[in-house]
């Protein structure tokens, strides 16, 4: 009997609730108690071995504080809404970056930064380090 890979949808969302239950600082075993599921679901969930129903897409919305649209945004097969400059309402990058420890991290800290030029002052440093390395690679 073969095991059939999973749906690059039910991947795609399955990534989308791991970021977002990670950038609210919530464990699987918390996620799934609010389901009333055990965590080894919530599991099988965020890798898209498992596929979610419709009435538990809005459950774990709910819970996640995300309007179930969020869980699509971005992913295979979705309609791009452009917002008058030709970019995709929600780019392949940001997603995947998002979907590292690192830019959770990185998120989460900056977001809490309420001086607005402290945050440009940051953008600043990393976009000159970020350049810094292109050219040192050529």
């Amino acid at each position: 009997m073969s095991t059939k890979a999973p749906n690059p949808v039910d991947k795609y969302v399955g990534s989308r609730v791991r970021m977002r239950r990670i950038m609210l600082g919530m464990s699987q075993e918390k996620l799934g108690e609010a389901l009333g599921l055990t965590f080894q679901q919530v599991q099988k969930y965020e890798k898209g071995t498992n596929r979610v129903g419709a009435s538990r897409l809005q459950q774990i919305s709910e819970i996640l504080q995300v309007p179930v649209s969020f869980l699509f945004e971005g992913g295979p097969g979705a309609i791009e809404t452009s917002n008058g400059f030709g970019e995709a309402a929600s780019p392949t990058y940001v997603s995947d970056f998002l979907a590292t420890s690192e830019g959770l991290a990185l998120t989460r800290a900056f977001t809490r930064i309420s001086d607005s030029k402290l945050r440009r002052s940051i953008v600043d440093l990393v976009e000159q380090i970020a350049a810094r390395e292109v050219t040192e690679q050529h």
